[in-house]
């Protein structure tokens, strides 16, 4: 089997490390995370150092207002830990309530109705107290610094603020900070945050006590009290979940996800699915390409149709990653012919990171506000954005596994995976991307699993992207099947020819920004590779 087809983006090589490796969406937050493996720190110290760094420098994708969702592999006692760091909806999130507000089917997709309570400080600071060596000052101290001394902002990062100005417009506080004299920040000018510095600073001294219960959490309030879905109350009894990841087996590999609410299952249904096919032998041809698109669909239904908060609803994850139920689904799908799907598509805005230290740690961690500046709204005083997950993920009907209720966690895109073999450490990666990110998460470990290329070849192949999918907001689109022009013509003729409904894009159009990190045993080296689609950077030492 040969890539020769698929050109790899010119300049770029794969990273490689003895001691240590971080991959993340922003080289400032890489740089941070790999100076505190260089100064001894452990894994979980290096992963939770960026994405604080990335609430900084991402403000569009991630903040301590978002949720994020950790893998942690423990070398020495050799388990994987997952915390999922999403929070609910309060009281007031009835049915009868937002239709009384004249939402009938949908939910808000910005302002106070659109914040769920925010549950990634919580999952940083569980992440910290039983695995990481660093406390919030530490961890704190270069996404302080990059608040308030400013930091110089990316190509990646202008374009958000430029393409969603007018979001920013709407609320006078948030563009206060995002629109400087009247106009978005461009590539190469310095942004400060000083309301956000001193927000870090309050979490730095006092930890999650202060975001749950004390004056971030009052500053919070006073925007999803009077007008949102929960209040004081909710935030001061949020906690997040720590628990056994879902696991699968494929092929000679273990793969480890998360547990719904994320909608992990999605990834690994769909690899299951795939192990009943001889990839390996089929190399990246229209012909496997159509067999995962397929599998993916298959997947998304059985999400659509079960999934949900659950404490809400019950959830057969043992049948659904079954072998069993891989096999029947298996049945049916046509190797020569695309089936229609009439599920709703999602767009998203997420950062993920991974990192292993010099010990064998890892953490794969992928964090969100939702949309792009999630809500829009800024907690007042804080620079501190809030989410916009409830309005992105419930569905107003009680009879949904989604559908809203006081206390119940919408679905979650939110979603990464790490991979042993042989019982040990193998691989860590993700992407951000919506519902983009399990279809990724495929085609990234299909081609390091199956096809062989290495972490940079894999996030840099050509990649596809099918929707509809999951987000109910979004169901009216048409179904699509989005192809970067760097596809081989056979591969678009064969896929047009199999009746998917084919758009070729430019040559790195499809999004997402996979970071994957690969323990190569036989030679004592760890390869990392990150996704040319954004500003991420690997670097190991």
């Amino acid at each position: 089997m040969t890539m020769a087809s698929y050109a790899l983006h010119p300049g770029r090589t794969l990273a490689m490390g003895t001691a240590g490796m971080v991959a993340t969406g922003h080289a400032l937050a890489t740089a941070a995370g790999l100076r505190v493996l260089m100064e001894g720190g452990n894994a979980v110290d290096a992963a939770l150092t960026a994405a604080a760094v990335t609430w900084v420098t991402m403000p569009m994708m991630c903040g301590p207002g978002g949720d994020a969702f950790i893998l942690i592999h423990d070398a020495r006692a050799g388990r994987v830990t997952a915390i999922g760091g999403s929070g609910p909806v309060g009281a007031r999130a009835t049915v009868d309530y937002l239709r009384s507000l004249g939402y009938r089917k949908f939910m808000p997709t910005e302002g106070p109705l659109s914040v769920a309570v925010p549950g990634a400080v919580a999952a940083f600071e569980e992440a910290m107290r039983r695995f990481g060596t660093r406390g919030w000052e530490e961890i704190l101290a270069p996404a302080i610094r990059y608040a308030e001394e400013g930091h110089p902002v990316h190509q990646v990062t202008a374009t958000h603020f430029a393409e969603h100005r007018e979001k920013l417009a709407r609320y006078p506080e948030t563009a206060a900070i995002y629109l400087p004299g009247n106009r978005p920040p461009r590539a190469g000018e310095i942004l400060r945050q000083p309301d956000l510095g001193r927000s870090l600073r309050i979490l730095a001294r006092k930890g999650a006590e202060a975001f749950y219960r004390g004056e971030l959490a009052a500053a919070i309030a006073q925007v999803t009290e009077r007008e949102g879905l929960f209040g004081a109350e909710d935030l001061a009894r949020y906690w997040c979940d720590v628990y056994e990841p879902l696991r699968i087996r494929y092929r000679e590999y273990e793969i480890f996800q998360f547990r719904p609410p994320s909608q992990g299952m999605i990834h690994l249904q769909a690899m299951k699915i795939a192990e009943g096919y001889d990839l390996r032998a089929m190399g990246p041809s229209a012909q496997a390409h159509h067999l995962l698109i397929e599998a993916k669909k298959l997947a998304v239904r059985d999400r659509l149709r079960y999934a949900g908060d659950p404490n809400f609803v019950d959830v057969p994850l043992d049948w659904l990653l079954s072998d069993e139920h891989a096999a029947e689904l298996r049945r049916e799908i046509d190797p020569d012919r695309a089936r229609p799907t009439p599920n709703p598509y999602a767009d998203g805005e997420t950062t993920y990171l991974c990192a292993v230290d010099r010990d064998g740690n890892a953490v794969s961690l992928i964090h969100s506000l939702s949309n792009a500046f999630g809500s829009g709204v800024v907690a007042p005083g804080t620079g501190i954005l809030l989410n916009n997950r409830a309005g992105r993920g419930f569905v107003i009907d009680p009879d949904h596994p989604n559908g809203i209720a006081p206390g119940k966690r919408t679905m979650h895109t939110l979603n990464a995976y790490l991979v042993h073999r042989d019982g040990r450490l193998y691989l860590v990666g993700g992407t951000p991307g919506g519902d983009g990110q399990p279809q990724w998460n495929l085609q990234v470990l299909v081609a390091l699993l199956d096809w062989g290329l290495d972490p940079q070849q894999a996030v840099e192949m050509p990649r596809w992207t099918h929707g509809p999918s999951t987000d109910p907001a979004l169901s009216d689109r048409p179904e699509a099947l989005l192809l970067e022009d760097r596809f081989p013509p056979e591969v678009v003729t064969g896929l047009r020819d199999r009746g998917h409904p084919v758009q070729v894009i430019g040559p790195w159009a499809s999004g997402g920004s996979a970071q994957v990190i690969r323990v190569n045993w036989e030679q004592g080296v760890l390869e990392g590779g990150s996704d040319p689609r954004d500003d991420g950077f690997a670097m190991g030492f």
